[in-house]
């Protein structure tokens, strides 16, 4: 099953109308995410918890790491640059944390508030290699600034 990117993206809409708490966001966005698709093994959210520190956020499927720093692995250079890390071969990535040891390929994309402050990434692993496009990064960056807007 491929995700229907346009019916997800309603869904959430609908599911969060009127909602600015993150970690509620968070935790609605990624249960609609996570089953949305079979390429996605583990979906979840790491939040800003201090200086260059993420710490785990809600997340659907086997348990993640609870702390990552900005300096680390493919969350971290999400964090740390701001930009989406698509990235084919995990073991090609310098530094990668490997979380669960199943992890072929990963999508990782930063989440901003409505002011522009980075409240954390979305991590998506996946067991296959190559699992992700640019569209599907293209379509979840969508769904998370539409989200992620009312957050202050």
């Amino acid at each position: 099953m491929k995700v229907d990117y346009p019916t997800l993206a309603k869904t959430i809409a609908a599911l969060c109308e009127g909602e600015s708490d993150a970690v509620s966001l968070m935790a609605t966005l990624v249960c609609e995410v996570h089953h949305s698709d079979d390429r996605f093994d583990w979906t979840g959210f790491y939040r800003v918890a201090g200086p260059e520190l993420l710490k785990i956020g809600p997340y659907q499927g086997g348990h993640g790491c609870l702390v990552i720093p900005f300096s680390r692995g493919v969350c971290g250079a999400a964090a740390r640059t701001g930009q989406v890390q698509l990235v084919p071969d995990v073991e090609a990535f310098p530094g990668h944390i490997a979380c669960a040891s199943s992890t072929r390929s990963e999508l990782v994309l930063p989440v901003w508030n409505g002011t522009g402050r980075l409240l954390g990434v979305l991590d998506i692993d996946s067991d296959q290699p190559n699992a992700f496009t640019q569209s599907d990064a293209d379509a979840l960056a969508d769904i998370l600034e539409s989200s992620f807007a009312a957050v202050l």
